[in-house]
């Protein structure tokens, strides 16, 4: 579960991200094409667009922090989705860690141990219910 300071200091954060989405963007898929270069395949369009997708569904996502009854749906629906475009349970973990190195790259001295936790919680919450969404999506298809 992730904490009420925890989400105000996610959103604090990411408020300080906004002003350069697109460049946090192409730092992400930088970052994550580093990690795991196998994972390029995956992503069919244009990258400022789906840089952009990103951006929203990130944004969309801290925003839902603060109503996670709203957000939990909507992530379920997500994972469902990229189990459909061939996402596998260790893409999760390369895709926070990718995450997790872009926010320390764009907030610099600002991404404190206290705000890596936090992102940390989000993230793990967020990946869970995700990944949940994908299996049952994957059993539905196999039944």
């Amino acid at each position: 579960m992730v904490t009420d300071k925890e989400i105000a200091l996610i959103q604090t954060s990411f408020e300080k991200i906004r002003p350069i989405s697109a460049k946090a963007a192409e730092l992400f898929y930088a970052n994550l094409f580093t990690m795991d270069p196998s994972l390029r395949h995956l992503f069919k369009k244009d990258m400022a667009e789906q840089g952009k997708m990103l951006m929203s569904v990130l944004s969309s996502a801290v925003r839902g922090l603060s109503n996670i009854d709203e957000l939990v749906p909507v992530l379920s629906e997500l994972g469902k989705r990229h189990a459909g475009y061939g996402v596998i349970d260790t893409h999760y973990l390369t895709v926070g860690a990718a995450l997790i190195r872009t926010l320390e790259q764009g907030l610099s001295d600002e991404f404190t141990t206290e705000v890596r936790d936090a992102w940390c919680a989000a993230y793990e919450l967020i990946a869970d219910v995700m990944q949940t969404g994908a299996q049952e999506a994957i059993e539905r298809k196999a039944a």
